[in-house]
């Protein structure tokens, strides 16, 4: 089980793989409410290196990327069930709108996105990634999971 770290935790582990020569990856999102397309997305993430550290959107970063009602779920909850899941070693909590920071003071290896971002415009994250020499890889994305939909779901269910 994985363990949630503030971000000076977080930098202290990255230095303790780097010296042992380990893979580092890294994905990042919201986790709002859990499914299994988050959790496929954490397992692709992880057969890509040795360990994998996840970014957790905070409070007020999920309020602004996802609107009113959002978050559902607490960040130090999110990041408590995200670190718990098989696939995960850490998980960290950043209150940007993007993990830009966070990626460029961990500097995994991998940074790892759904393959719903290959579609779209790169995430911003990529372009200090390629800075630095570590490489973007696209998973491949499970359709019809979001939790967008899942609250769809819920209220649907809710008013029958």
């Amino acid at each position: 089980m994985g363990v949630v770290l503030t971000w000076d935790e977080a930098l202290v582990e990255r230095a303790l793989r780097r010296r042992y020569r380990e893979t580092v990856v890294f994905t990042n999102g919201v986790f709002d409410l859990l499914h299994v397309g988050h959790l496929e997305l954490l397992e692709q993430a992880k057969a890509l290196g040795d360990y994998l550290i996840v970014g957790v959107n905070g409070d007020s970063s999920t309020h602004r990327l996802k609107g009113f009602g959002r978050p559902i779920v607490p960040a130090e909850e999110r990041a408590r069930l995200v670190a718990a899941l098989a696939p995960v070693d850490t998980a960290v909590i950043f209150n940007q709108d993007t993990a830009e920071q966070l990626v460029e003071a961990l500097r995994p290896d991998v940074y790892a996105k759904g393959g719903d971002w290959a579609e779209r415009s790169p995430p911003p994250e990529s372009a200090v990634v390629e800075a630095y020499g570590g490489r973007v890889q696209y998973l491949t994305y499970l359709p019809d999971h979001s939790t967008t939909r899942l609250i769809q779901r819920i209220l649907r269910t809710l008013e029958s």
